[in-house]
């Protein structure tokens, strides 16, 4: 039996939902998009239509001739979108106030979930508020944060002022780490709950491992593989990673690098490091063989609202060498399942780097507790505490 049989199981027979709910899910991403906002929260929509809620899911149309879903327990509200600058595959909503106004007359949902803060989302807020339905939020990306990386450092101030206007005229803000928490409430944001992210323990393991892998990227038995994985772009601060590389390729480490994942700084890192590995893009099912077949993954992003290729590297037991910020500040333990660099240092983090590879004999070792000690972050948990939030939410009186 495979982790989604389990958790159908689960959900069908042994954990009722505590109430059915008509949800409306609204986003300005989605598979097939890859992104973390698109797949958890696809993970999300299935697990709540498992446990028998109705979710009407309000996005952009990402094609022209793409046409609407329409189920039992889901049906898909297509409004159009343009598409994002540097990032044309994904799509940005426009302001669609009128037609949710329509929309939720003639269907009203129970709570109205809204899981990107874009024009999409603030025309979800004013239609609910207007139809006095209540609202809950995620805040998943540090937009505040990555406006110094695109020159427009001097718009953090209006994007934090906007999210905190955004957020807080929603009944609830569900935020991934209790460090995210303390930042946003030291900003003014108010009713902030902590869910973290799920994994799917079963895709994601070390059985997965794959020699035949590594030896297509040049690594034999005696190799160190390090691996990076997530969108090729400035704010992920992957200079870091090439020099972690040429750090220990200098100390004479037998060591290949691979990156997985593409983007706009893709051609700037081929450059400074031309005999790295570039997979691309690559789906789960890949990266399910990918994530063990490394032996360090790499992850100095300074930028996340939580980063689930940390998440997803642990449950492969990849043990993790990240900053003290996102996932990593509260899944990484140190020396069981990785390394924590306090700080912003790159000196700091080089030298973590070298630390933790002098014996490999060790850093495998680890593989086994590493994986051990994400394997209670199953999906089905994380559902099950959002549908209680929901629950929570839209039994509570709301006004305009």
């Amino acid at each position: 039996m495979d982790s989604s049989d389990r958790d159908r199981i689960l959900v069908e027979h042994f954990l009722p939902p505590q109430q059915s709910l008509r949800i409306a899910v609204v986003t300005e991403t989605w598979p097939p998009e890859v992104n973390g906002v698109a797949l958890t929260l696809a993970k999300l929509v299935h697990g709540l239509c498992q446990r028998n809620h109705a979710v009407q899911l309000i996005r952009p149309r990402q094609d022209k001739n793409e046409t609407a879903l329409v189920q039992d327990d889901m049906s898909e509200l297509l409004l159009t979108g343009l598409p994002i600058p540097r990032y044309p595959q994904l799509k940005l909503g426009l302001p669609s106030k009128k037609a949710l106004i329509r929309a939720w007359t003639l269907r009203r949902p129970d709570l109205v979930h809204i899981a990107t803060e874009g024009p999409l989302g603030w025309s979800a807020l004013q239609a609910a508020r207007r139809l006095r339905l209540p609202v809950t939020s995620d805040f998943r990306t540090n937009f505040h944060s990555y406006s110094k990386h695109y020159g427009v450092g001097w718009l953090r101030k209006p994007i934090v002022a906007y999210l905190r206007k955004f957020h807080n005229n929603t009944a609830c803000t569900m935020v991934p780490t209790h460090l995210l928490k303390s930042e946003l409430q030291k900003l003014g944001f108010d009713n902030l709950r902590v869910v973290a992210r799920g994994v799917d323990t079963g895709m994601f393991h070390p059985r997965h491992r794959s020699e035949a892998l590594r030896q297509s990227w040049g690594a034999d038995d005696k190799t160190l593989v390090l691996l990076s994985v997530g969108r090729l772009a400035p704010e992920k601060n992957l200079d870091l990673v090439v020099k972690a590389y040429q750090a220990l390729r200098a100390a004479q480490r037998p060591v290949r690098l691979v990156f997985a994942g593409d983007g706009p700084y893709r051609a700037e890192l081929q450059a400074r490091c031309p005999d790295a590995v570039f997979l691309g893009m690559c789906d789960h099912q890949t990266l399910s063989t990918v994530y063990p077949s490394a032996d360090l993954f790499l992850f100095p992003s300074l930028t996340e609202t939580f980063g689930n290729v940390t998440l997803e590297a642990l449950a492969c037991g990849t043990p993790v060498l990240a900053f003290d910020s996102a996932a990593a500040s509260e899944l990484v333990q140190a020396n069981r399942n990785g390394w924590l660099v306090q700080g912003e240092s790159e000196e700091d983090y080089l030298d973590t780097a070298l630390t933790a590879t002098r014996n490999t004999a060790a850093l495998m070792a680890m593989r086994t507790p590493t994986c051990e000690s994400v394997a209670a972050l199953d999906w089905l948990q994380i559902v099950m505490q959002v549908e209680s939030i929901f629950v929570q939410t839209q039994s509570i009186p709301h006004q305009a």
